[in-house]
């Protein structure tokens, strides 16, 4: 494209162009474009200079346009419909729409998060395509490339956490979509659960234990060993694994003890024979958050996605506390 040539272009021409091929005659196409005769005239002029061409040719029926104006004629009213949809506020109507999103999301969101969105989102845009990739070390950039158009990261509240959204990169913008705390899980029958008949419960018994730990954007620490090595502990870690199932699955075939966020621990004990201890330690709470790049703040499209998915996961989890379940 030569954007040279089209800038010498006036593109009010081509809109007198496309009513002079509708109505064949000088007089009513200036009546509609409410111009005077002699400036339509002085227009079709400048056209036929632009485009090399006569255009029209005089008859006793009114203007009979020439082979180029024909071709013309038969681009221009998709041009000018493109050129006018330019001009309009952007749009986006879910039912009709078939664009298509992606979403970077932590492997413990799509058990806990994405079945309260996903319906809503669908069953209001059914021809809506979204397309999910596990969050990494990489999400964060390609949010911040446009590579990715969502994003939903577990944060410990703490300073060493890896999303910190007082200090999340710049052009980033974040919901939180809610909070959650940390729990234990053990295998039923684990030997502690004996323990724990005559003994308390407590940091002690914990730190002797061997854990399963899950990899985190490739970290095997997370923040609650940065918190534990603060006071002067750690933990020792037996196994690291990449995903929570996993982990799950080795607890509930071991004596290893696994730590993870307790709307994660419900669904886990729906698979498998596991037992729940609460975390034997003042922590600070996790978050999930929704995050998005600045340049889709006011993008109708996005809006709507953030905002369904936002009251979605609200709904579900206000009526989960207002009921009790998990």
């Amino acid at each position: 494209m030569n954007l040279d040539n089209l800038a010498r272009i006036d593109l009010n021409l081509l809109v007198i162009l496309q009513v002079l091929l509708e109505e064949r005659s000088v007089t009513r196409a200036a009546n509609r474009l409410h111009l005077s005769q002699s400036a339509l005239s002085k227009s079709l002029n400048r056209l036929r200079d632009t485009l090399g061409d006569p255009l029209f040719i005089r008859t006793a029926h009114g203007l009979k346009p020439t082979a180029h104006a024909v071709i013309l004629g038969q681009q221009l009213p998709n041009m000018l419909q493109g050129l006018y949809q330019l001009t309009q506020p952007p749009r986006f109507v879910p039912a009709s729409s078939t664009r298509q999103f992606s979403i970077s999301m932590v492997e413990s969101a799509y058990e806990t998060l994405i079945p309260y969105f996903i319906g809503p989102l669908l069953n209001n845009a059914p021809n809506l395509r979204l397309d999910s990739y596990l969050w990494t070390e990489e999400s964060l950039a390609g949010l911040q490339k446009g590579q990715i158009d969502f994003g939903i990261a577990g944060r410990d509240m703490t300073p060493q956490a890896d999303i910190v959204t007082d200090r999340l990169p710049e052009g980033i913008a974040h919901q939180t979509l809610f909070t959650d705390h940390q729990v234990c899980l053990v295998r039923r029958n684990h030997p502690i659960l004996t323990v724990l008949k005559t003994d308390n419960w407590n940091l002690n018994i914990y730190l002797e234990m061997s854990h399963v730990q899950v990899r985190c954007e490739g970290n095997e620490w997370w923040a609650l060993d940065y918190h534990l090595a603060d006071l002067g502990h750690r933990r020792h870690l037996s196994t690291t694994v990449p995903d929570f199932y996993g982990a799950a699955s080795i607890c509930a075939h071991s004596n290893l003890i696994f730590t993870l966020p307790s709307s994660f621990a419900s669904h886990a004990q729906k698979l498998y024979p596991l037992v729940e201890l609460p975390l034997p330690l003042e922590f600070s709470p996790l978050a999930y958050v929704l995050l998005w790049h600045e340049r889709n703040n006011d993008e109708p499209g996005h809006k709507w996605i953030r905002e369904t998915i936002c009251k979605s996961v609200a709904d579900a989890f206000n009526q989960q506390d207002r009921f009790g379940s998990a």
